[in-house]
């Protein structure tokens, strides 16, 4: 077991989705595939497609005869989104590296990628990519989470964490909250040779309707419980249990509702 934070794999994908999914990425969802959406594409790509919370609302407003393919990292990921869609539906899945896509040059009019893109080990890689795969005018959406100020969540979790790894605490809700510049990421796309780019700040506060599961999904739902188990010492049960604890008290709302604001950038191919 090892520290990478792109590791969704073994049961994670099953926490993340009925656990976080809800909480973390279906209203987030919903607004970044009406954006999608807007243009009616009939090639779309999607990356760090997960569990396909996404790929179902864009399978849901896109074109009938639009193709929908939805790429991530993570097999076992892909095998949780399957289940969303009929056979007939055409959406096709395949494993695929988001910095080293499998795919032709030009091959679609739309690219999209919710909450991927700071786990990537080189962003600036990826932006080419999706340049590459994209035709002369499609347009690129993708979202980053804002930083722990506005996300406190994850600083509530790194600070927990600390308390029971004083040496050593996982670092994972590090990763998701901390790649949220907005100057260094329009450099970054201009540089790959996007135009036309435009941000939009998204703040949503979800209620959680089931503590104890989505306490247990942020420590079992992505590659944090592989940290802790790395480490030894720590039931992560425990950690469980003070997040169930500390999320209505630190919230200071009842039913308990999670502040959250990402960033979605769109940008269009030259």
């Amino acid at each position: 077991m090892s520290d990478r934070a792109s590791e969704f794999v073994g049961s994670i994908p099953t926490y993340y989705d009925g656990g976080l999914g809800p909480v973390f990425f279906a209203d987030f969802a919903d607004d970044i595939a009406r954006r999608v959406a807007a243009t009616a594409p009939l090639r779309v790509l999607e990356t760090a497609a997960g569990t396909g919370i996404v790929t179902r609302r864009l399978r849901d407003l896109l074109p009938p005869e639009a193709q929908l393919t939805a790429t991530d990292l993570n097999p076992p990921m892909l095998d949780v989104a399957r289940g969303k869609f009929r056979p007939e539906e055409q959406v096709r899945f395949e494993p695929a590296d988001a910095t080293v896509l499998p795919f032709a040059d030009h091959s679609f009019d739309a690219v999209v990628c919710q909450f991927g893109v700071m786990f990537f080990p080189d962003r600036d890689g990826a932006y080419r990519e999706v340049r590459r795969v994209l035709a002369s005018g499609g347009g690129y959406v993708f979202s980053v989470w804002d930083s722990h100020r506005h996300n406190p969540i994850g600083r509530l979790i790194t600070d927990l964490l600390a308390d029971f790894f004083p040496a050593d605490p996982p670092q994972f809700y590090q990763v998701p909250f901390g790649y949220h510049r907005i100057d260094p990421i329009k450099e970054a796309l201009d540089e790959a040779g996007f135009g036309e780019i435009t941000i939009a700040v998204v703040k949503r506060n979800p209620k959680v309707a089931d503590l104890p599961g989505y306490a247990r999904a942020l420590v079992y739902g992505n590659p944090l419980i592989d940290q802790i188990r790395a480490r030894g010492g720590v039931d992560p049960e425990r950690v469980v249990d003070a997040l169930t604890e500390t999320l209505p008290r630190e919230s200071g709302s009842d039913p308990l509702h999670i502040p959250l604001q990402a960033i979605v950038f769109e940008a269009s191919s030259r």
